[in-house]
């Protein structure tokens, strides 16, 4: 069963599955997102999605964390059904820091839009339902960390996102540097916040959009192209 839990100092989630959960997901994320050639205008967002895919990927194959979970294997059904079987399947899994999980679940609304925009009858593809529910469990986690009133405004932006076309994809990193340097009350204070700032695009966003269109428009490059010049700690206090 795929879960979505938050890390112990709040630094993000902790994306947990069997193999075959996770190889669920991931192939789910692929489908969904097209390939490289498939949805112009969205490759900063693609990319930021193939990154949380490249863990679950890895926590797949056993390269991230493992533990075993209880699987409702109790004595008395071995007695009952008379054979012997272990109590515990294999979990495996991967972090991924909260601004970017969020990012991914409103870049997520975008192609899901589009990719049913793709099919006959979208109701009946398996994937779009599978990565609805990766959304839902998300969201669902940060129920837990945020005040009632406050997780109802969230659902209500998460429900009502702008388009990520052209998205400076930037602004995650400038998010998830400071989401890192902070203390653990202060990512928990901090978090709602962080959740309606990245749902709804606010000033901050937009100005620094603008800084990142500043420095693209002189090389013509797209906005995706332009290096956000930092870089991440090799440890990160989960």
């Amino acid at each position: 069963m795929l879960t979505i839990q938050n890390t112990p100092n709040h630094a993000g989630v902790k994306i947990s599955g069997d193999y075959f959960d996770l190889d669920e997901l991931n192939k789910a994320i692929y489908h969904v997102i097209g390939d490289e050639n498939k949805y112009h205008n969205y490759t900063g967002s693609r990319t930021r999605l193939l990154g949380i895919a490249y863990e679950i990927r890895h926590a797949a194959q056993g390269d991230r964390n493992i533990e075993p979970v209880f699987n409702g294997m109790t004595e008395h059904i071995k007695k009952q059904h008379r054979f012997i079987a272990p109590d515990k399947n294999i979990y495996f899994s991967a972090e991924v820091l909260w601004p970017e999980i969020l990012y991914a679940i409103v870049a997520l609304n975008d192609f899901v839009r589009l990719h049913r925009e793709d099919l006959e009858f979208p109701d009946w593809d398996p994937e779009l339902h599978l990565i609805r529910h990766f959304q839902a469990l998300v969201l669902d986690c940060l129920h837990g960390q945020v005040p009632e009133e406050q997780y109802q405004t969230i659902l209500k932006t998460f429900s009502q996102t702008p388009t990520v076309k052209d998205y400076a994809v930037q602004y995650i990193d400038f998010l998830n540097l400071k989401f890192i340097d902070m203390a653990k009350q202060q990512r928990e204070n901090t978090l709602p916040a962080v959740a309606v700032k990245i749902a709804v695009q606010d000033n901050d966003y937009q100005a620094f959009r603008q800084q990142v269109l500043t420095a693209a428009t002189p090389a013509k490059k797209a906005i995706h192209e332009i290096q956000f010049k930092a870089e991440y700690p090799e440890q990160i206090d989960w």
